[in-house]
């Protein structure tokens, strides 16, 4: 066996497991996601099984990024398109509403994502220098899909409760 793959193993070996955990919120269908991490000599590793952690199947994925700090992204909802948002580095804090319940959360860590169900309420601000926010979306791109108007989105979410 080669020097450095059993200086790799014994370093694997004494790895720290943090297993993955769902934590409720008080925003209807949103929920928070811690994956598993493992950590050991050589660094750091998250990791999630996305079908069991995404009631959708991602169609698309972009990156948010280079966004000024006092700068607001968002602010919609989704007739039908569900998200699941990443920080992949820095920090931002992402606001959630229900029409009823709103609630704040603080990305900024990568072993962390936030999932947002369509005919959710939500923006993205408080973006700190180098923040990079991935995000899987269950559908293409369609303009229709989004509801841009809060006052249209309380008329939207009023036959759904």
């Amino acid at each position: 066996m080669c020097e450095s793959s059993k200086k790799g193993r014994d370093a694997a070996s004494r790895e720290e497991i943090q297993e993955a955990k769902q934590l409720e919120t008080n925003v209807n269908g949103v929920v928070l996601h811690q994956f598993i991490r493992v950590t050991d000599a050589r660094g750091k590793l998250s990791a999630v099984e996305l079908e069991q952690v995404l009631p959708f199947t991602p169609r698309r994925l972009f990156v948010v990024y280079d966004v000024p700090s006092s700068s607001l992204r968002g602010e919609h909802a989704h007739h039908s398109c569900h998200q699941f948002l990443v920080c992949l580095s820095g920090a931002c804090k992402v606001m959630v509403d229900d029409g009823t319940n709103r609630q704040e959360f603080q990305l900024d860590v990568s072993w962390s994502g936030l999932y947002v169900p369509p005919l959710i309420w939500a923006a993205q601000h408080s973006f700190s220098t180098e923040t990079a926010v991935l995000v899987l979306a269950s559908h293409a791109y369609d303009a229709v899909d989004y509801i841009r108007d809060y006052d249209e989105f309380l008329e939207a979410i009023k036959g759904v409760k």
